[in-house]
């Protein structure tokens, strides 16, 4: 008899399962330095013409501008939800879960905070040309 015969289909779903999981992490090297690649590309000609339109780098603020208010009026909404929900928990287990939810809430808005001046000041002093014309601080 052959090997392949002798093992068990558990045996050889664990083996197809190793195989595939083998194959994941060459795939998503690939795609990322795809994904890495492309936007390089793209900034020697797509980043003057965002810069070259009329109204374009004023929309692009005013949309940061609106995400990061929607933002910081999410976590206000989740962080009141929460400790609602919270008094009329007896269960220690669902109490712990709420306050890690909070603290998730509120480290999403820090980064939504400070995501935008870190690219302009970043961006400036690295001279991206996007961050030349575009403001993307939210106040």
């Amino acid at each position: 008899m052959q090997e392949s015969d002798t093992n068990s289909p558990q045996e050889k779903s664990k083996i197809t399962i190793q195989s595939t999981a083998g194959l994941k992490f060459p795939f998503t090297i690939a795609i990322l330095s795809l994904m890495a690649v492309e936007p390089a590309l793209a900034q020697q000609t797509s980043q003057s013409a965002v810069c070259s339109a009329d109204k374009l780098p004023g929309m692009i603020e005013g949309f940061f501008q609106l995400t990061t208010g929607l933002g910081i009026v999410g976590l206000a909404v989740v962080w009141q939800a929460d400790s609602l929900i919270e008094m009329f928990t007896l269960n220690p287990e669902q109490k712990k879960g709420l306050k890690r939810h909070k603290r998730s809430a509120m480290k999403s808005t820090i980064v939504l905070v400070v995501l935008g001046p870190l690219y302009t000041v970043a961006g400036s002093m690295m001279g991206l040309p996007l961050a030349q014309c575009v403001d993307l601080v939210p106040w």
